[in-house]
């Protein structure tokens, strides 16, 4: 059986794929990390801060850039196993069960990948951005900030739609659709993120990627909206008797 957005039963059944105290312990090694990074690795090597501050970027703005490609990838991945699952196509690969734990796991990770993303530009004294313009949207004035504030808003988005995993049975399953239709515009701000703020969105391999990854959510969501126009016209088909041809 499936659900009127072409989910299967037993996948609105499942429950989290990773525990809290998983998410809980990922989140403090992210922070811990970048803390260590911008304050304690600084402190203890001199030598080795004075090669990654200046006035120009260095290694923290590197470490922010590689950062997000790899989160702004793990969320195309979440979009991908996600329209998989309501198009009935993770039924050919690779299955219903796993692309549902994937999408689940690749957004848990994405969101870390984001969260780390901000906090080492704190690192960089380039932008100088302060934690409460990292945490706040368009707080930064440094550096592009109505870009970068969009970024910011997906990020938080990111985090809502990842949070419904947990409260799913609580808020029931109309509302946990609804809010992850929010995918869609968490999709897009990264994407505009990427392109406005990135300082490799100009390159070949970045303009590759940033066409393929938005060609492809938006191929499996037309295909996503054309599939459910279409099944209650099978259905009324189905439901049609057939024409007595006896002679």
């Amino acid at each position: 059986m499936v659900n009127r957005n072409g989910v299967p039963d037993e996948i609105d059944a499942l429950g989290p794929a990773v525990s809290l105290k998983t998410v809980a312990l990922m989140f403090l090694a992210v922070i811990a990390g970048a803390f260590a990074a911008v304050v304690i690795l600084p402190a203890w090597m001199p030598g080795l801060s004075a090669s990654m501050v200046g006035s120009q970027p260095k290694a923290y703005w590197y470490l922010s850039r590689a950062s997000g490609f790899v989160a702004y990838g793990l969320l195309w991945a979440s979009m991908v196993f996600g329209l998989l699952l309501t198009n009935k196509l993770a039924r050919v690969w690779p299955g219903g069960p796993t692309a549902f734990d994937l999408h689940q796991y690749v957004s848990l990770l994405g969101l870390a990948f984001g969260l780390f993303h901000g906090l080492i530009l704190l690192g960089d004294r380039y932008i100088n951005f302060t934690l409460v313009q990292v945490l706040i949207p368009f707080a930064g004035t440094g550096y592009r900030p109505l870009l970068v504030g969009l970024g910011q808003v997906g990020f938080y988005i990111m985090a809502i739609v990842s949070a419904t995993f947990y409260i799913r049975k609580g808020i029931g399953q109309r509302a946990f659709r609804a809010i992850h239709l929010l995918s869609f515009l968490m999709f897009l701000l990264a994407l505009v993120h990427g392109l406005g703020a990135g300082t490799d969105s100009t390159t070949l391999w970045a303009g590759i990627m940033y066409w393929a990854t938005g060609g492809s959510v938006l191929f499996l969501t037309v295909y996503r909206v054309l599939a459910a126009r279409a099944q209650p016209r099978r259905a009324v088909a189905a439901a049609r008797p057939l024409p007595d041809t006896r002679p």
